[in-house]
């Protein structure tokens, strides 16, 4: 199959719906490239060879290909682009699944880096990787200063008891991947849930705050944040928790899960967080907290991978070692957690 026509897109059927809804938006022929990364949504560069945007739909040969995921990810686009939040500008949604297969919407395109590893932060040199990191805290707290209600978004989630549902939740998943014994993995779980913190207020939260869910301009500045698919209203906390853990040294070889901590210039978990807590105001004195349960939450999801794998549904470099990591981000956890316990 041609790139003009990747899988999951009929270039065809997206440009007769758009002709009829945004007449007069695309010029030429469509063509699209699957673009790679993402934990489960498709995501797809169209161009009509003078504009280019960005679609996203549903995996393939997904059971319930249901328009709800992609609702909620264009209703927060749509509700945060007015706002100071960089995000790429939302042009239609459509919860037919008769256009192309499956609910999708279509968004602008928007240039930038998205950063996965220390390795790809490194030409940046110190200074510009420096001034990326501590600009992802900035963002981070600008997302967390819109008010839910006044743009309306006051119904997107559920907050109360927010933390404990994680919790539950998250041992839950566990439970569905246990085929071998992980020592700590409970203790840590119980831990987390004796001393369940008290959320502050509401906000709308990311769920999935990292560098490599920001596009990065030549500027260091943060272009647009992406993959909205985990976001919700609850403890904001959790997002600054997932990023601190994400910037904590690994010290594992060849880690086919890396964190950017290694990077020349990359500001430590603490400048992080006193970072946030001077710019948003919040008493951040239960981070650790929040960190021991990304760590948490990290190693459910890599002991999900790896169960996949043990069963041959997982293939690809790198899914073989996933196996040996689940311990190292449960003994962060612990460790974690009972800084903020002593």
């Amino acid at each position: 199959m041609s790139s003009d026509h990747p899988p999951g897109l009929d270039l065809d059927q997206l440009r007769g719906h758009l002709d009829r809804e945004r007449p007069g938006l695309v010029g030429g022929p469509l063509t699209a490239r699957l673009i790679e990364g993402g934990r489960s949504n498709l995501t797809y560069a169209v161009t009509d060879g003078a504009s280019r945007w960005v679609v996203r739909r549903p995996p393939l040969g997904h059971v319930l290909a249901t328009a709800h995921d992609m609702k909620r990810e264009h209703r927060v686009i749509e509700a945060l682009h007015p706002t100071n939040v960089p995000v790429p500008a939302p042009v239609l949604l459509c919860d037919d699944d008769t256009v192309i297969g499956a609910p999708f919407y279509v968004m602008e395109f928007v240039d930038g880096t998205p950063y996965r590893t220390a390795e790809e932060l490194a030409p940046l040199g110190p200074e510009r990787t420096r001034a990326a990191v501590l600009g992802l805290v900035d963002t981070l707290v600008d997302l967390h200063a819109v008010d839910p209600a006044a743009v309306g978004l006051g119904d997107f989630g559920r907050p109360e008891g927010f933390l404990d549902r994680q919790l539950r939740r998250w041992g839950k998943q566990l439970d569905a991947s246990r085929n071998r014994d992980l020592a700590g993995i409970d203790e840590l779980h119980a831990a987390l849930g004796r001393s369940l913190p008290a959320s502050p207020a509401p906000t709308v939260i990311h769920g999935d705050y990292r560098l490599d869910n920001v596009l990065i301009g030549e500027d260091e500045r943060i272009k647009a944040i992406l993959d909205w698919e985990m976001s919700t209203l609850g403890d904001p906390l959790t997002d600054l928790g997932l990023l601190v853990m994400y910037s904590a040294k690994l010290d594992v070889p060849d880690s086919p899960v890396s964190t950017t901590a290694g990077a020349p210039g990359h500001p430590d978990p603490a400048e992080l967080i006193e970072r946030y807590a001077a710019r948003s105001g919040r008493d951040v004195s239960a981070v650790s907290w929040y960190t021991a349960f990304a760590w948490f939450k990290l190693a459910v999801i890599l002991e999900g991978i790896h169960y996949r794998y043990t069963l041959g549904q997982t293939v690809g470099a790198g899914f073989d070692r996933i196996g040996e990591l689940v311990p190292v981000f449960i003994e962060h956890g612990r460790r974690t957690l009972q800084e903020q316990e002593g």
